[in-house]
């Protein structure tokens, strides 16, 4: 396949995967949404986790919640913190604990009662994501969003 050809495969696959997310995820969506909305009207933060690359879109969606989403709207910050980015704890729970424990253990000491947990998986089936989201249930803080690519 030639590069243009390849561009233009991409581009195409990009709008269709959009297109199928409006058809299948609207309503979830906007559930999710209005979740998030209730959690920082009552108070509480958003807390977010991945791994690899959905590690970085976490860390990404923390910091527009915390900076801003668009120029075009002025607003406070809005709590958000993306629970792979503290080396030296990702660190010393995996060594202490085990890596399956890394997110699990942020949100035991982070996580409050209306707070929201936002997983971010491609498999869905990461160890350290679903205890993530376990956890969160378990204990009714915070509660758990999943988002699975």
């Amino acid at each position: 396949m030639n590069v243009q050809n390849f561009f233009e495969a991409s581009l195409r696959e990009s709008a269709e995967v959009k297109t199928r997310a409006i058809e299948q995820c609207a309503i979830d969506v906007a559930r999710a949404v209005d979740l998030i909305v209730a959690c920082y009207r009552n108070g509480g933060k958003l807390l977010l986790c991945g791994n690899g690359g959905s590690a970085a879109d976490a860390q990404h969606l923390a910091t527009e919640m915390m900076i801003r989403l668009s120029h075009d709207i002025t607003r406070p910050s809005l709590a958000a913190i993306s629970l792979g980015t503290d080396t030296s704890n990702l660190t010393a729970c995996g060594n202490d604990l085990g890596f399956e424990q890394i997110f699990a253990r942020n949100i035991e000491g982070l996580g409050r009662a209306g707070d929201v947990l936002i997983a971010i998986s491609t498999s869905g089936r990461s160890p350290n994501i679903l205890r993530a989201v376990e956890r969160a249930r378990a204990r009714s803080h915070p509660r758990a969003v999943e988002h699975l690519d």
